[in-house]
């Protein structure tokens, strides 16, 4: 196996272990986070359902301006964690559960959680 498939199974790995307990219902919809090379997705779901509730990305046009002129990947983060956190308190999600999808709490992942945490959200 190469590196990246073991670095992928790991995640995956962790990702089960966590999805295990970790549900998203009615009162705390699940905040899941997606990173790419590049950019950094996202969504509120309510599992019971399985619907998204809110959802933003760095490539969102609201961003997309923003983050042409060389923007470090942690501040996309940052200005997506905001954005989510402003679009989940306009449709009255304030609590959520905080699903790492198997990515380590480090880097981009904490950003976005820390600014989407400043932004208002709760968990």
């Amino acid at each position: 196996m190469s590196k990246k498939d073991i670095k992928l199974e790991r995640r995956l790995r962790r990702k089960m272990h966590i999805r295990k307990h970790l549900q998203g219902r009615d009162p705390r919809p699940r905040l899941t986070v997606y990173r790419s090379l590049n950019e950094i997705y996202a969504q509120i779901i309510d599992d019971k359902e399985a619907k998204t509730l809110v959802s933003a990305s760095s490539i969102d046009k609201e961003l997309r301006e923003k983050t042409k002129s060389g923007v470090k990947k942690i501040e996309k983060s940052k200005m997506v964690g905001q954005l989510l956190a402003k679009r989940a308190i306009e449709k009255d999600i304030k609590s959520i559960a905080f699903d790492r999808n198997g990515y380590l709490y480090h880097g981009r992942v904490k950003a976005l959680a820390d600014a989407a945490r400043e932004a208002g959200l709760q968990f």
